[in-house]
């Protein structure tokens, strides 16, 4: 595993030791990159299930002024904070142990708003639907927001869904990227 491109472009990162996560394969993190940006004028993102960390790390090195990642395993959140060391700017990261249900409502208490949002729960635990629910119902998305859902085949995820737009959906292998861009109140 590495980063695409960006500022920290060509390092490597660690995978979660274990089984309990699946990192996101480079191939499918540059095809998506190349789809949602390639690069980004700042702006916040937040991946709820935070793995490895490394989309993320991809998001801050394409552009992406913070992210905060989220993941409820004490072996994930060491493993993304050895990786958010490898870039050597910390400072652009939050990293926070949690439940991710539990995040959102401190991030609403915070009034975070984000740009960009990634969604890759493990495939037995998808709630995807459910969690964009919520971060719409906090008011966690900034107008025109991307929601990037990581899942595989089985999880049949809506094309309609009420407020967004489908931006895009790309079947690699088993994984499917469901993208969909927020189209809530305009200021």
């Amino acid at each position: 595993m590495r980063v695409v491109s960006g500022k920290f472009r060509g390092r490597r990162l660690n995978a979660v030791p274990g089984m309990a996560t699946r990192p996101t394969t480079d191939k499918v993190k540059e095809s998506l990159f190349n789809i949602i940006g390639p690069y980004f004028d700042g702006g916040q993102s937040l991946d709820l299930y935070g793995g490895s960390g490394g989309l993320s790390i991809e998001a801050v090195s394409r552009g992406v002024e913070h992210a905060f990642i989220v993941d409820r395993q004490y072996a994930a959140i060491k493993t993304i904070k050895q990786n958010v060391g490898f870039t050597h700017c910390e400072q652009q990261f939050t990293v926070l142990k949690q439940d991710a249900h539990k995040a959102l409502h401190i991030f609403a208490e915070q009034e975070k708003q984000f740009d960009l949002v990634f969604l890759d729960p493990p495939y037995a635990k998808q709630q995807i639907v459910k969690d964009i629910q919520m971060m719409v119902d906090q008011k966690l998305l900034k107008p025109d927001a991307l929601v990037v859902c990581e899942t595989n085949q089985e999880a049949d995820l809506p094309i309609d869904l009420t407020g967004f737009q489908l931006f895009r959906q790309h079947e690699y292998g088993i994984t499917v990227l469901t993208i969909y861009q927020y189209q809530g109140e305009h200021e």
